[in-house]
Order: structure tokens, then C-alpha cells, then sequence
């Protein structure tokens, strides 16, 4: 008896290894097409998009690589998603559709169209959960309903036990003769080429830059985290945005090496809160969707933000007359990476000295970042803010002087990004901040009424 082959549609978890979707539809022992698809939905934005796509292309080379390994040639198309799959169902006899589960809004309305077509075509659809290491509503109050707060979150996400990793498939049956694009350039996408360097993409490197982070600085993270002069953090934040690596597997390395050393469970414990802090930002939108338009708390929407567009436009090119803004924010244009500290500090900066909405900084970061991640991203702008969840209080500003003291005593990353801070070609500070913080405080007070 002929089985009919199964579609495997590939977004963001473009890997082979502890791939839920992959890993059901192997377990199905049939025939797989495995489908990634150029969406013109999200093409459509041609601004700030380039950088990721070239990060996407590089990526996807990788998986089609593995795939051909395994047995499975990768299909590429571009289009419609529900017009897509329903032709390469027609095409393979295809009866059955896997697929990873997305969170952000416009993935969750595209997703529905494909069920509701594949449903009208009589496939079987396999929606699975994948991207979070507990799944979107599974973190509840004992009183039911979401949390809003990260520390009750975090306890509660630590209560529940993980998923394994799951095994890569040892073998994968293709379906011969089915026809896809090759794998586009940019300029094939309508896309501008990548104005920097492209890092290093793929499973294999994701892999590679995890057992680096385990093997030398995970014993000390919560030590040197804070330092972006020191290369302490795990750079894998591109690799979770594309799913080149899952957080199941990443958790799991990092448990592995608490057990080894069990001195150095305070170390390894902040880590992994950083995945739960992925977690809980991703429940976030999924719960609360209006954050993508406005702040969590709609009070803050109210802020009459001064918005010069000229101080705006000095934050982004890092000529604030402030060295760790400066250094920080060229680091984003020269590389699409940011330290985490930074991140915070530049927010800060740009929220409650320059008094400009979170949102035209949100925006920046999206069109600068290799890990542009929309609820990290959101959710990070919004704590800056102090308009968000477990917001911080809109009256703490960070001091920026005072942030570069602590984070970056002896100047190191400063010199690194801002050589001519020291001189007489480095512009004067473009606010005070004490003066700023005043009418900071005014501006949110005036808000909350």
C-alpha cells in the first residue's frame, strides 16, 4: 500500500535535531517534504529586513545541506503560504501538514488560513509545539490566567519539568522530482544587499558556539555578564531567533554542566533564567497581543514624548556626546549584535534623557539586529520604558556616566567603538541628564494623572 507523503514546513527552526515537527512526521514512517517558503507577506517590509534575510539565506543553505543528508532534499518556494502548500499538496499527494507552532500575530493569522486550507483539501494538519521550552498557556496562576509578572512566572516555569531534547532522525524518505526555486540572493527577494559582515550561520555553528559558551564561560556568567568588554555571553541569541538551535537543547547543555560542577549553580542558574526570560516575553505576546501597537500598560500610551528628530537621529548614529550610548550604538550598526547591558542603557537613554517613544527605538533595533526578535524585542524596550510587564518603575533612569563607570571602568569597549572620546572631535553631551531626569519624571507623572 502506497503512503502519502507528509509535508514538513520549515520557518523559524530551520535545523534537523530536536525538531518537534521533523520529528513527528519521521515517526509517521512516510515519505516527507520538507517545504521552506519565501512569504511575500513578510517580504513586503523591504525596511530593516535585510540584514535578517541574509542571516535567514545563510541558514537555510545549511539546513538544505542536512537535509540532503538525511535523504529529504529541502523544497524552496516563494508566495502565499496557504497557496503554496496547497499546490504542493496537489503536486505530492501529500495528506498530512507539520508545522511548528508561531506565536506573533501575524504568524498566528497566516497559520490559521493554512489550517482552514488544509483542512478543505482533507489534510491531517500536525501543529506542534516547539519554539518555547513550555508552551504558550502552560505557565498559569493557580488562580488561572497569564502572568504578568516575571518573578511568579519564573517560579512557576521552574516547577514544570522540561521536555528532552529530541533525537535527530536518523533517515528521512524523500519524494523525487518535486521542483523548487533555488536558493535566492537578496536582490532576487527585492531586498537591498547586507551593509555588514554576515556572522556565521547554521546548525552546525549554533552547536559549535554552545559547546564554546559551556566549555569557558558559563561557570562564570553571572560574574562577567554585565561586562561588554569581556566576551562572556553566549552570541546565540540569531541562532534562537532562526531556530538554528532549540532552547530545549540549549537547556539541557546548560543543566548537564550544573550537574558536573554543582559549585557553580548560582552561575549557570542566571543563564537559565535567560531562557525563561525568552519564555516569558514570548507568553507575553502570545497573551496580549496589543503590545506590538502600544505599551502593556495602555496609561502609558498617554506620555507626550517630545520626539526631536534630530536627537533621535544623533542616538542613532551613536554622536550623543555620551561615550557608552555612542559606543553601544555603533557596535549595533557595525556588527547587527548589541551587549545586553547596552541594550538596557541605550533604552534608558533614549526613553528618559532624549524623552523619545520606546517605539521609534523598537523600530531601530528591527531594522539593525541579526536577532531581531519581536517579543524579546518588545518586551526589552518596554521594561526600559517602564511601560511594560515586570516594567522597570518609570522614577529608576538609568545614569549613563554612572552605567559606563560600572559596566566599563577602565574604558576598554568605549575606546573599542569610540576612539575619539578623549578628544576634541568627540561632541559635547547633546542633554544634561540631570536636567532630563526632572522632566522625565514630570512627563510619566503627567501620564498616570
Amino acid at each position: 500500500m502506497l503512503r502519502a507523503p507528509a509535508l514538513v514546513w520549515f520557518r523559524r527552526d530551520l535545523r534537523v535535531s530536536d525538531h518537534a515537527a521533523l520529528h513527528q512526521a519521521s515517526e509517521k514512517q512516510a515519505p516527507i517534504v520538507p517545504v521552506f517558503i519565501f512569504d511575500d507577506g513578510i517580504l513586503s517590509d523591504k525596511k530593516g529586513v535585510a540584514r535578517r534575510t541574509a542571516f535567514l539565506l545563510a541558514s537555510l543553505e545549511s539546513l538544505a545541506a542536512n537535509l540532503n543528508t538525511l535523504g529529504a532534499p529541502l523544497i524552496l518556494r516563494k508566495g502565499s503560504p496557504a497557496d503554496v502548500l496547497r499546490a504542493l499538496a496537489k503536486e505530492t499527494g501529500a495528506k498530512s501538514l507539520f508545522f511548528n507552532k508561531d506565536i506573533e500575530p501575524y504568524s498566528r493569522k497566516r497559520d490559521e488560513k493554512v489550517v482552514a486550507m488544509a483542512q478543505q483539501e482533507g489534510m491531517e494538519v500536525f501543529a506542534c509545539d516547539d519554539l518555547l521550552i513550555h508552551p504558550p498557556g502552560s505557565v498559569q496562576r493557580m488562580a488561572g490566567g497569564p502572568y504578568t509578572v516575571f518573578t511568579p512566572f519564573s517560579n512557576a516555569w521552574l516547577s514544570k519539568r522540561p521536555h528532552d531534547p529530541l533525537p535527530r532522525p536518523k533517515k528521512i524518505e524523500g519524494v523525487p522530482g518535486v521542483k523548487g526555486i533555488l536558493l535566492p540572493s537578496l536582490e532576487d527577494l527585492g531586498l537591498p544587499k547586507c551593509d555588514i559582515p554576515v556572522p556565521a550561520a547554521g546548525e552546525k555553528t549554533a552547536q559549535e558556539l554552545l559547546r564554546t559558551f559551556i566549555g569557558k564561560n558559563i561557570l562564570k556568567y553571572q560574574d562577567t555578564r554585565n561586562y561588554p568588554f569581556k566576551d562572556s555571553t553566549s552570541h546565540l541569541s540569531p541562532h534562537l531567533r532562526f531556530g538554528t538551535l532549540s532552547p530545549r537543547t540549549i537547556l539541557a547543555a546548560a543543566r548537564r554542566a550544573r550537574a558536573d560542577d554543582p559549585a557553580a549553580k548560582k552561575q549557570i542558574d542566571v543563564f537559565i533564567g535567560e531562557l525563561i526570560w525568552r519564555d516569558f516575553y514570548k507568553q507575553i505576546l502570545w497573551e496580549f497581543p496589543h503590545v506590538v501597537d502600544g505599551s502593556f500598560r495602555p496609561a502609558y500610551d498617554k506620555i507626550e514624548w517630545e520626539n526631536r528628530k534630530d536627537r533621535f537621529q544623533a542616538w542613532c548614529e551613536g554622536q550623543t556626546g555620551y561615550p557608552i550610548v555612542d559606543a553601544a550604538m555603533r557596535q549595533l550598526n557595525q556588527t547587527g549584535w548589541m551587549h545586553n547591558r547596552l541594550r538596557m542603557i541605550v533604552a534608558s537613554f533614549l526613553t528618559k534623557d532624549l524623552l523619545v517613544t520606546w517605539q521609534w527605538g523598537e523600530r531601530y533595533f528591527m531594522e539593525k539586529l541579526f536577532d531581531g526578535d519581536l517579543a524579546a524585542n518588545n518586551g526589552g524596550w518596554q521594561w526600559a520604558a517602564g511601560t511594560g510587564t515586570d516594567a522597570q518603575p518609570y522614577f529608576r533612569i538609568f545614569n549613563p556616566s554612572s552605567q559606563a563607570e560600572k559596566f566599563d571602568p577602565e574604558g576598554k569597549f568605549i575606546a573599542q567603538y569610540v576612539p575619539e572620546a578623549d578628544s576634541l572631535k568627540y561632541p559635547a553631551p547633546i542633554v544634561d541628564h540631570s536636567v532630563e531626569r526632572l522632566r522625565t519624571l514630570e512627563m510619566y507623572k503627567k501620564a498616570r494623572g
